[in-house]
């Protein structure tokens, strides 16, 4: 039997577990577990829960409660046919096909599992990505990030510890700056002046007691999108009064605020660095894996390691020109196409090893950002419309809403993707409309 190992539990790695659990423990005839699969899928994540990381932003201002939405990795695994390890990659093996697997600590630091050592005959690496700092000073050491469930649950933390201050009088208002006018930035903007309001339900907080900055390097929000959208998207964030500093490049980060290139000092309480992505840096010490300058392990457009064809990387850290010789962008769509590919390859290699394997040849279907309830931009592209087209408003809103849905479905399939949504949408009734824990 052979045995596939997936690294991290993002929107590719957990799709492409999901899917291969499938194939290998069922019978698609009877839905039965089979007596004898021919491959053992594990997946190994450092967390028992996963979050859907395009709704982190949600997460850290309260609009959407972690606890309800995440999925448990265990639970998930028992219903779909793969295993769960619950740990962190330390050390790659690549001669013995062996990873390492660093002790699980409990918040004291006491230790509740040794250090592991997990076989493979395929091994896929889907660790996502981190922010980049650019080696920026001050930012590693006074910034938020929103790079997992965890961080966005310490800015969750520190922006009620803020209101509560606000609310008390302690400080006479509230100052956030965001550094970066992507997707990520855009939508946390929005979402704060919609935290704030909602506050304002249940306690002594006003309109303007909230200040938001943005800062953006380029010469428009949201780069990735058409000039057109970008600057709809600042006019709509003025409007909701977020300050928006497009061309602005930061200098430094410290503990009052960010100060930019031309000396200009932005207070802040709050300071998130959401500008520019990267692999993670203990990438560097995987047993000679060949890295891009982002830390993307280079893959080939088979989405194997150009280091070793026993090893895949899908997602954020991989590295990869696709079959179509382009550069296959750092987006979640991206990594759940990956999967897609990757799980094709992957039961040719496990049935039959002399079976010529795919090319990945990425679509892109577009990006939409959501400004929150207040509106939505965005482009589609590929099989819906011939070209693009830009959307903005209600069209847009449905059309980011059912993203979310779309994820759910290839993890749940459509009956309980449905359920989920409905039951989510009853919390919202009996619920607060922010999280205020």
């Amino acid at each position: 039997m052979k045995k596939i190992v997936i690294i991290g539990g993002g929107a590719g790695g957990l799709q492409l577990a999901t899917s291969l659990g499938r194939y290998f423990s069922f019978s698609p005839l009877l839905n039965r577990r089979r007596k004898s699969p021919a491959a053992q899928v594990t997946l190994v994540d450092r967390n028992r829960t996963h979050i859907w990381k395009p709704l982190l932003h949600q997460v850290a201002t309260g609009a959407l409660d972690s606890s309800l939405d995440a999925l448990n990795y265990q639970v998930h695994a028992r219903g779909n046919g793969f295993q769960f390890e619950l740990g962190s990659l330390q050390g790659l093996d690549r001669n013995n096909r062996t990873i390492e697997l660093a002790p699980v600590c409990d918040d004291g630091g006491t230790q509740l599992l040794p250090a592991r050592k997990l076989e493979y005959d395929y091994l896929v690496i889907a660790l996502g990505s981190q922010s980049n700092d650019f080696n920026t000073p001050g930012v590693r050491e006074n910034c938020q990030f929103l790079d997992s469930a965890e961080q966005a649950q310490r800015f969750h933390r520190k922006l009620l510890d803020q209101f509560l201050q606000l609310e008390n009088r302690v400080a006479d208002r509230v100052q956030i700056a965001i550094v970066g006018g992507g997707a990520t930035g855009v939508e946390l903007a929005a979402e704060l002046v919609d935290a704030a309001h909602e506050m304002g339900h249940y306690g002594r907080i006003a309109n303007g007691d909230l200040k938001v900055t943005l800062i953006e390097a380029g010469p428009h929000l949201l780069p990735a999108l058409p000039p057109r959208l970008g600057n709809s998207s600042e006019k709509e964030l003025a409007r909701l009064g977020v300050r928006v500093l497009t061309g602005t490049q930061v200098a430094e980060a410290n503990a009052r605020g960010f100060v930019t290139a031309s000396g200009e000092e932005i207070p802040a309480a709050v300071r998130v660095w959401a500008a520019g992505v990267k692999a993670p840096d203990f990438l560097q010490q995987l047993d000679g894996l060949a890295l891009n300058r982002q830390n993307q392990v280079e893959v080939k457009a088979t989405l194997q390691s150009k280091s070793d064809p026993h090893i895949f990387a899908l997602g954020d850290c991989a590295g990869c020109i696709d079959g179509n010789e382009k550069k296959v962008p750092p987006r979640a769509q991206a990594a759940q196409q990956m999967a897609k590919t990757a799980r094709d390859n992957l039961i040719a290699l496990v049935e039959g090893p002399d079976t010529q394997l795919q090319p990945f040849v990425y679509k892109d279907r577009g990006s939409l950002v959501s400004l929150s309830k207040f509106d939505a931009v965005g482009s589609l592209m590929g099989g819906l419309v011939r070209g693009s087209l830009t959307i903005e408003g209600r069209l847009a809103g449905l059309a980011y809403r059912s993203l979310y849905r779309m994820h759910l479905a290839a993890l749940h399939g459509w009956p309980k993707a449905m359920l989920l949504y409905l039951v989510g949408h009853a919390n919202r009734f009996v619920k607060p409309r922010l999280k205020m824990h």
